[in-house]
């Protein structure tokens, strides 16, 4: 009778132990954060750079976003432009893709020279930040020759530098904003 009641005992600990560590990873995997991150936008406008570009641009992103845990990156194929974005349209795809905000990024590379297609590896870097409702939260620029003084390189690493710099341009205005509204209420 006494192997039973401890036999129980024990099982029935054990299940309360696999109960609350199902019921931390679920309450874990509720704060994660959706981003939806949109192909960006580069200037000058030449079919040969883009694809690069973005493969930089991604590259960089998904590394930064996978040191935050709490934050998921998501694709989107979709080129808005940077200067008119449409909050109608921001708020469709963050609802489609089930995501909390929504990234707008730009890419400029520095024309240098005399030809209409000369330009250099220096790159600023823009991006918006928009919730799912398609409000304008913060932008941030990040000018990788001005900042770094960066005059060699190669392009690709300029794009790297520059979006690094222009998400922890974000991520310190976000906090700038959650501390301004926390003293306020």
């Amino acid at each position: 009778m006494k192997k039973i009641l401890f036999f129980t005992a024990v099982v029935t600990v054990f299940m309360g132990i696999v109960n609350s560590a199902t019921a931390q990873k679920i309450s874990a995997q509720s704060e994660e954060t959706n981003i939806l991150y949109f192909n960006p936008e580069v200037e000058p406008d030449i079919e040969e750079i883009k694809e690069p570009t973005n493969n930089a641009f991604f590259t960089t992103v998904s590394d930064k976003m996978s040191t935050v845990r709490k934050n998921r990156m998501m694709r989107s194929e979709t080129n808005i432009p940077y200067e008119n974005v449409d909050s109608q349209t921001i708020s469709e795809y963050c609802k489609n893709n089930d995501a909390d905000f929504a990234i707008v990024p730009k890419v400029k590379y520095f024309k240098v020279g005399l030809g209409k297609y000369v330009f250099s590896n220096q790159v600023i870097v823009s991006m918006k930040l928009f919730d799912a409702q398609g409000n304008f939260i913060v932008s941030s620029d990040y000018d990788t020759y001005r900042k770094n003084m960066r005059l060699l390189g190669s392009a690709e690493n300029s794009i790297k530098i520059g979006t690094n710099g222009a998400l922890k341009s974000i991520l310190k205005q976000l906090k700038k904003m959650r501390k301004s509204s926390d003293t306020e209420f």
